[in-house]
C-alpha cells in the first residue's frame, strides 16, 4: 500500500497519474490523502482508496497510514504560520503515525542546501530541512527530494509576462543556479516509492539539465514565446512589503526573506549532476509545453485556471 499526500497539486497529480499506471505491475495499492476528493481526476476516483481530510491531521494520519508501506510526504504551502509550524508542526503527527503503523518507507519533498554555509539561515529551507529531520527520527527509511526552485513558479508571472514581458526575482541577473520541472520530482518519486530496495535515511537532489540566470531565463523565453521577454531584479525589501501586503504571517515573510537571500549566495549550487540529470526536462522544453499556453491565454482563462 502506497499513501500519496497532497495528490491534487502540482507534483501530487503527476505522481498520482504514474503511480496508477504502474501500480498494477507492481501489485500495489494506492491510497490518496485529499481535502476534497472532487478535486480528484474522475479518471482516478475509482482506482485508489480515498481518505478525507488533512494530513497535518492526527485523526487523519492515523486513518491513512493504517497498513502502508510506503507514503509520498508533501507539507502544503500555508503562509498563515511561522516556517516551523508550516513544516515541522504541520509534520509531527504523521512523523508518530509513522512509527505506531510501522511505515516502512516514507519519500518527501524538501529542499537544496544541507550541508552547506547558507543552510542554517535559510528561513524556509532550514525549515524544511528540520522537518526531514523529523521524519528521519521516526524510525523509517526516508528519502528527501532536494529540489531547487521549480520551473512552476514562473506560471505566477504568467500575467505579467504577457502584459509587460518581465518577470521578477531577488536573486543576481546573472548568477545560475539549477531549476526542476514538478513532473521530474514526480518521476523522482514514483522510482523510490515503487522500487523500495533502499534503507536508510539520505537526500535525492533533482536537478534539471544545467543552471540558469534569470538572464538565461529570459533569453529562452522570449525564443520559446515569440516575444520580449527580461528580468526584473526585486529587492528584499520589496519582497518583503509585498508579501505583507498579501497579509501573510510576519515570521513567515521572513522565512521567504532569507530563504531568498540564501539563494543568491549560492545556496542551491553545492551539488554536482548525476548522468541520470540529462533525462531531465529542459527549460526550453518546459516553456514551450507549459508556459507559452499560460502566457498566450487570454486573461480571462488564465485566472479561472
Amino acid at each position: 500500500m502506497i499513501v500519496i499526500t497532497a495528490p491534487t497539486g502540482n507534483i501530487g497529480r503527476r505522481l498520482l497519474s504514474l503511480l496508477v499506471e504502474a501500480a498494477p505491475a507492481h501489485g500495489e495499492e494506492l491510497r490518496v490523502v485529499v481535502r476534497d476528493p472532487a478535486r480528484l481526476p474522475g479518471s482516478l476516483r475509482g482506482r485508489v482508496e480515498v481518505v478525507t481530510g488533512s494530513h497535518g491531521d492526527a485523526a487523519t494520519v492515523e486513518r491513512a497510514f493504517a497498513g502502508a508501506d510506503a507514503v509520498f510526504w508533501l507539507v502544503p504551502p500555508d503562509g498563515s504560520v511561522t516556517p516551523e509550524q508550516a513544516y515541522s508542526g504541520f509534520t509531527r503527527p504523521a512523523a508518530r503515525a509513522f512509527a505506531a503503523h510501522g511505515v516502512g518507507h516514507i519519500v518527501g519533498v524538501s529542499a537544496l542546501g544541507r550541508g552547506t554555509p547558507q543552510a542554517a539561515r535559510a528561513g524556509l529551507v532550514t525549515a524544511s530541512l528540520a522537518m526531514d529531520d523529523l521524519i528521519a527520527g521516526s524510525g523509517t527509511a526516508y528519502r528527501a527530494l532536494a529540489n531547487p526552485s521549480f520551473f512552476e513558479n514562473l506560471l505566477e508571472e504568467a500575467g505579467s509576462i504577457r502584459e509587460d514581458g518581465v518577470f521578477t526575482d531577488t536573486v543576481a541577473a546573472d548568477r545560475p543556479a539549477p531549476m526542476v520541472a514538478a513532473a521530474d520530482i514526480a518521476a523522482a518519486a514514483a522510482g523510490l516509492l515503487l522500487d523500495r530496495t533502499w534503507t536508510g535515511v539520505g537526500s535525492v537532489p533533482v536537478l534539471g539539465p544545467q543552471d540558469l540566470s534569470p538572464d538565461d531565463l529570459a533569453r529562452i523565453m522570449t525564443e520559446e514565446l515569440g516575444r520580449p521577454v527580461r528580468y526584473r531584479r526585486q529587492t528584499l525589501d520589496e519582497l518583503r512589503s509585498d508579501l505583507l501586503g498579501r497579509g501573510l504571517d510576519e515570521a513567515f515573510v521572513e522565512g521567504m526573506v532569507d530563504m531568498k537571500r540564501a539563494k543568491d549566495r549560492g545556496l542551491d549550487t553545492g551539488v554536482g549532476r548525476s548522468p541520470r540529470t540529462g533525462q531531465a526536462t529542459g527549460f526550453a522544453r518546459w516553456c514551450a509545453q507549459t508556459l507559452k499556453p499560460a502566457v498566450l491565454a487570454a486573461p480571462e482563462a488564465a485566472d479561472a485556471r
